[in-house]
């Protein structure tokens, strides 16, 4: 498996070089997911840092009526993390699962750690990643408060369209906040007519 999307994260910052990055690449190791295979379980902590080179990964939540939500879905290039328990050490409240066969590179939360007190530029570039990922995260709230559903699906379909390729649509359903028969009404009339 290609370390090229690890080197081009480790760089995506602008604060860790090439040459850094080759030093740090060794940490990361390979990890492979098979479809259905659950990477966290609701009620465990969180204990790998996963970039993901292939594949789609789902992370939901059960609500109080024992329904499935699902909170996230990750693609190539992004980061599989539950970060309140991963970086506290608590039971995590989501279950992460390979909605498909899936490679990529991982840490551990004890060697992140060696690395961030090792690496100067790596805890410069955890801070920044995780200050893009809160951004995101607040973008997410604020769209699903004040976005049309039909603008959150085309949002979805422009920047993950992966995920709608491999994604069971009830899934997507519960992402945007909408039932499976208001999905389906807006993936028609999204689509062009003949």
């Amino acid at each position: 498996m290609s370390q090229d999307i690890l080197l081009q994260f480790l760089q995506s910052t602008g604060l860790i070089s090439p040459e850094q990055a080759a030093d740090i690449a060794p940490a990361f190791g390979p990890c492979h997911l098979r479809r259905h295979e659950l990477l966290l379980r609701a009620g465990q902590v969180s204990d790998e840092y996963l970039l993901l080179s292939s594949g789609v990964v789902r992370a939901f939540v059960h609500n109080t009526a024992g329904d499935e939500v699902t909170t996230g879905f990750f693609g190539r290039g992004q980061v599989v993390l539950e970060p309140s328990s991963f970086f506290t050490r608590t039971p995590s409240p989501e279950t992460m699962q390979a909605l498909t066969d899936c490679e990529g590179w991982s840490l551990t939360y004890q060697q992140m750690n060696g690395l961030f007190h090792a690496r100067p530029e790596f805890r410069e570039f955890g801070r920044s990643v995780l200050a893009r990922a809160l951004a995101t995260l607040k973008s997410r709230m604020l769209e699903m408060i004040t976005t049309p559903a039909a603008a959150r699906y085309e949002h979805l379909l422009a920047s993950q369209p992966e995920i709608l390729r491999h994604a069971p649509l009830k899934d997507v359903a519960s992402y945007l906040g909408v039932t499976d028969t208001s999905l389906s009404r807006i993936r028609n009339a999204a689509r062009p007519k003949k």
